[in-house]
This record gives C-alpha cells, structure tokens and sequence, in this order.
C-alpha cells in the first residue's frame, strides 16, 4: 500500500438516519419560487482580525497534521513491509521523529481550541468566561466535473447549461467556510445544509457515489476526515451551526438582562444542534462528531445555559430579602451540579484523552467556583440578619445612653426584654418615643425572619439537617444563625481555594486574566465576610455546614434547528420537477410524439401538476396511435419545456395546437423510490382532463 491510500477495508461512511424529515420547507415555496441565487456570503479570508488569525493558524496547523500523519502511515507500512534489520531501524528512527512532530503539533492546536478569550464579549464587565468550539475546516472540493458528468448520463441533458447552477453552488460551499459570527453567518451556513438536501435528491443515488471525498478536520484535535458520503458534509456543517452558536453567546454582553438573555439562547440553540446531529447521524469518521462526545457538547451547553439563568438572578435580585439571598444560594448550587456532571462526562475513556486539559479544568473550576458562591449566598442571607439584629439594639442602646439611661437586653427566642435605670430626670414621653422607634425596627426583623416562608426556605436549603439546634431554633436565635452561616462561609472558602488550586495547575488558563480577577474577588470577599463574623472569643468548633440542594427557576431547554427559517429554492430547479427527476428515479430516453385532432378529440386523460401525467389514452385514438401510453410525463410541447408547467397550462397548449397537430416530448419511468422525496415529491391530483 502506498503511502496516503485508502485502505482496503473500508469503515462504515456516515449516515444520516433522518435526512428524509430534516428539510420541513412547504413544498411551493421551496420549489415554484424564482431562482435568484444566494446572496450571502462569506468573511474576508484575508482580513486581519483575531478571530481570522485564529483560524489561519489553525488551517495551517491542520495541514501539517495532515502531513504528518500520512508520513507515519507510510512509514508504518515500510515498517511492517520490510525484512531488512536496518531499514526498520531507520524507520523506528523515523517514526520517533514523527510521532513527536505530531504531539507538538496537537498540543499548538489544543492551545489555538482553548483560546477562549477571542471569542468572549469586548464588555468591560468582570464575568466567567464561558467555553466556545471552534469551526471544523474543510479542504476546497470541486464539483464542476462530477456534476456535469451525472447531468449527461443521468438526465440526458447538456451539461454545459448548468455551468451558471453548479458556479453557483461552488461559491455557496466556498462561503460558508468562513461565516461571519452571527445571524448572517449562521442563516449563511443554513442556506447551504438545505441546498445539500436538494444536492443529495438530485446526485446522490443510494448504491452510488460521484466519487467525489469530503475533507474535513477535526475541530479539536485537527484530524483530517475524509468520506464520499454526502453524510458527512452534512453534518460536518450541522456541527459548526452549533460550533458558531457557542461563539454567538461567549461573545454577549452579560452585564445585562438582554445580553444574557441572547447569550441563553445561543447556547440552547447550540445544545440543540449537537443533540439533533448525535440522534440523526451515525458512523462519524471524526471524535468531535462521535456519540460520547456530542452528549459531552450538550450537557457542556447545558451548564452554560444554567450558568447564564444564574447571572440573571443576581442581577434581577437587588433586595437582601432573607427567602431571596437563599434562591440565588441554590441557583448557584445548580450550577455547581450541571458543570460537575459535565466533568464527570469528561472523564469517560472515550472523552478522556479527547478533551482538551484547558476544557476539563475550566469545567472544574466552575464547579467549585459555583458551589463556594452557594454557601457564600447561604451565610450573607444567614449573617445579614444576625448583623441588623445587633446593629438595632446598639442603635437603642445609644439612644438610651445619651439620655441618662442605661440598657439590658435580654433575649430568649422571640421575646424581647429591655430594662433600663434612669440616672437623671428626663421626660418619660421623650425616651419613649426614643426606643420605640428603635424597637419596632427589631420586632420588624423579627418577624420578617420568623415568618412561614423563611422558615420554609431556610427548611429546603440544605440537602441534610445541619448539626445543632432545630432550624426552628437557628431561624430565630441570632447567635446560632451566626454560627450556622459562618460554617458556610468556612465552607465557601475551602471551594474557593480549590477552584484556585485547580486554575493554578493549568497554563492556559493562568493566562486568562479575567478569570483569575473573578477568582480573586470571590475569594477575598468570602475571607472578608468571614473575618467580619469571627470573635476573638468564639472558641467553639466551628461545625460542618451541609450542602446546599440545588434547584432553578429557570430548566434550560434543548432547542432543535428549525431550517425552515431561512427558505431556499434548489439550484438545479431546472432539472425538473424532484417528484420525477431525481437521483433515484429511471426513465426512458425522450420520446417524440406527433398528435394531431382527430374526429374523436386526442384522445388522452391528463392528470396532476408539474410534471402533467398522461392518465389514459383511449384504445384506437389518436393518441394510442401516435404512441402515447399511459403513465408517460409531457415534459415539452412543441419544444416548449414544460416540466414546471401547470395543468391547466398544459391543457391550454394542446387545445388551441393547429390543424398541423402538437409535438409532445414525454418520458417514461422505469423504476421510482417514492420513499426519498417524501412531502416535497407527492403529486397532487387537483384536476383532471378528458379530451374527447
């Protein structure tokens, strides 16, 4: 085997199990409307952004691998090949030299894959940056010569009228590989997967292919792919609808509700575009498009959605009301909970050495970075309260002692009582209205903190009873509720310092220098808070805080493509008719037939639209006599293409033909799949006519 050839066993080629539903257009719009042409394009290969940079450098990268891997399969088959001692030394020699290029090669691109500061939002705002996927490339691939063969052999017609359509599709292909980052980029991207739909009726029979390979690379690894399979392409773009999705939501603005809102939907929308690619294609011939990995892509978006609902509760949250400051507590521990089963889907074997370090680290991260902010929201809502308890009776005693009086506050659950001495006179309704008014704001916390709905979301928090008094008992006591979210916040800080630890061992991301400021601010206001609840005579051991049980007020949806959105007219619409013409279908060569009006009419029965049918022919007429048959389609009159032509068009013609007679051009069918072309290829009877 020479080196770079296919070999000879041959792995199953990708299939799309449902490419017969995947294009739900109405069949009118798809077909009878005016062929215009696309009139999207492309990003400027040449321009110099960072994200063109980016994708510059990875083409490159994915060349060299390409090299480099068809270097070591040939110089493994030289290697297994050859007897001679000494040339297998220099092959062994060899194949060191080339599996090291390769790793070094493959380690550049897993940095290019985990650059995901390109992709993230230009917003002054300190958020965690979220994870994109870079596009998949593919290598140019030429039709021109393919295509116009199977025109001439399939169906019987000059090729060289199509140069205009088949140019067409070239630049269609040749454009979406470098799609501009939003809507344009993604309906140009659309645009193509349909038109592919109407490539895969018109060339592609089912037992043949046009010999024609499809290479495409790895998104993550750099790996060329190659198949002949239409399959493949297809769902080579499907991936990067969803690759450009995940760029579409990193880059938004989420220091605000609107950005945060798109930024859901894009990666809803990218969740959905992987899960409609794992469930309809199979036989990937790359990982990225592999069932273990296309799971990991959607919980990945998943968590990112999550991760997103809980951006949006803090900012709509602004009050510090005890029930609030618990929600966003499990909002957070929600987060935590997704990107940890993430992480745990990371950790398959056939994911495991897949995934790039930087991906599995950030997941990580993210996990204890959530979990911290869970029972950091747990103590604020815990210890705020403890802290305006206090600062209510300070405020009284304050009160009290500027005016001669002394204070004694002894408290037991709820009840409240004040006892002071007088050391000079003062008016009794001046120091009364003086610590009423101070009074009724402790009573008021009271009784906002011991109401039925704290009582029943302080009960909910946690996934065990924490150790200690009752919650009834924490609710109420100042002093045990101190104690209670100074473990969390003990607990807050032993997940912050984690989540450090893990960014500290990772290169990539100690160069992100956003996400080492979020870090760094979570973790000093954690050590702040718990600094501030510390006494220098609290010499109880501090106990364990349980964790806090998660929960959303937001499910994040899996949001399927809807292709319908951006409607398409097949550029070989005029091939005729995909009811007929297609790949799938024989006929005949085209027929000539002479008719002329005799005394009983023409004696035929047409039926349908586009193409009309030849339903009967009268026994003996004129018709059977000119050598119409029935189950024959008019394609022309009196050379007059008529494949598109309505029924009563067609009627119209063969009425008002002259003494002279009409000259019909009909095909007959040989074989016909009817199962391939489904909604878009069904006849519809509207009318019949009868000429007598």
């Amino acid at each position: 085997m020479r080196m770079g050839e296919e070999p000879a066993t041959r792995e199953p080629e990708m299939s799309d199990a449902g490419s017969d539903e995947e294009l739900e257009l109405p069949a009118p719009m798809m077909e009878q409307g005016s062929h215009d042409g696309s009139i999207r394009k492309g990003c400027d290969p040449c321009s110099q952004t960072q994200r063109s940079k980016l994708q510059h450098r990875r083409a490159r990268i994915n060349q060299q691998i390409n090299k480099e891997m068809r270097m070591r399969a040939g110089a493994e088959n030289l290697f297994r090949a050859t007897t001679n001692n000494k040339v297998k030394e220099t092959v062994a020699l060899e194949l060191s030299f080339v599996n090291s290029n390769l790793q070094l090669l493959k380690e550049e691109l897993e940095e290019l894959n985990s650059n995901m500061e390109v992709y993230q939002t230009e917003s002054e705002a300190i958020n965690v940056p979220m994870i994109p996927l870079g596009l998949k490339e593919t290598k140019e691939v030429d039709l021109t010569v393919p295509l116009k063969e199977y025109i001439c052999e399939h169906y019987r017609e000059d090729s060289s009228l199509f140069e205009k359509e088949i140019k067409e599709f070239m630049e269609l292909r040749q454009a979406m590989r470098t799609p501009s980052r939003n809507e344009a980029g993604l309906e140009l991207l659309v645009e193509y997967y349909n038109q592919l739909y109407y490539l895969d009726q018109r060339f592609f029979p089912p037992h043949r292919t046009l010999g024609v390979h499809f290479h495409w690379y790895d998104s993550l690894t750099g790996v060329p792919s190659c198949q002949r399979a239409l399959a493949f392409e297809k769902g080579s773009v499907l991936f990067n609808v969803g690759a450009l999705y995940t760029q579409i939501g990193a880059r938004q603005d989420r220091s605000a509700a609107a950005g945060i809102d798109r930024a859901i939907d894009a990666f809803q929308r990218a969740a959905g575009a992987f899960n409609f690619l794992k469930e309809n294609f199979s036989n990937a011939p790359s990982l990225d498009m592999s069932g273990p990995s296309l799971c990991m892509l959607v919980r990945l978006m998943i968590a990112q959605v999550q991760e997103c609902v809980f951006e949006r509760v803090t900012l709509t949250t602004q009050d510090t009301h005890f029930t609030s400051q618990l929600q966003v507590a499990q909002e957070a521990a929600r987060v935590s909970d997704v990107y940890s089963l993430v992480l745990q889907t990371m950790s398959q074997p056939l994911v495991k050495d897949y995934v790039p370090f930087s991906w599995a680290s950030m997941v990580q991260v993210k996990a204890e970075h959530f979990r911290a902010l869970s029972h950091y929201y747990a103590a604020v809502a815990l210890c705020d309260r403890t802290r305006k308890y206090h600062r209510a009776v300070c405020e009284l005693s304050l009160i009290l002692m500027m005016t001669g009086m002394t204070i004694v506050v002894v408290r037991k659950l709820s009840c409240l009582c004040v006892c002071f001495s007088m050391s000079v006179f003062i008016p009794v309704n001046v120091c009364l209205s003086a610590s009423v008014c101070v009074l009724s704001s402790v009573e008021s916390i009271d009784e906002e903190e011991c109401d039925e709905e704290g009582e029943k979301a302080l009960f909910q928090l946690h996934v065990s009873n924490p150790s200690g008094p009752p919650l009834s008992q924490v609710l109420r006591d100042p002093e045990e509720r101190r104690k209670l979210g100074k473990a969390h916040l003990r607990r807050a800080l032993i997940r912050h310092e984690e989540a450090m630890r893990v960014h500290g061992l990772c290169k990539i991301l100690r160069k992100m220098d956003i996400l080492q400021e979020v870090l760094s601010f979570v973790h000093k206001r954690s050590l702040d808070k718990y600094s501030e609840m510390d006494r220098e005579d609290d010499f109880d051991e501090t106990a364990e805080a349980p964790e806090i049980h998660s929960q959303t007020q937001q499910k994040p949806d899996i949001i399927p493509p809807n292709f319908s959105t951006v409607q398409v007219t097949d550029i070989f619409r005029s091939l005729g008719p995909l009811s007929v013409f297609c790949a799938r279908a024989r006929w005949g060569p085209v027929r000539l037939v002479c008719l002329q009006r005799g005394e009983g009419g023409l004696g035929l029965t047409l039926r349908g639209d586009s193409p009309v049918l030849v339903a009967g022919v009268v026994p003996g007429g004129c018709a059977e006599e000119a050598g119409l048959r029935e189950g024959d389609y008019i394609v022309a009159v009196d050379g007059e293409n008529c494949k598109w032509a309505k029924h009563g068009e067609v009627v119209h013609n063969l009425k008002s033909c002259s003494d002279r007679g009409v000259e019909l051009s009909v095909i007959t069918l040989h074989t016909h799949d009817t199962k391939v072309v489904g909604s878009v290829c069904v006849h519809v009877s509207v009318s019949v006519c009868v000429f007598e």
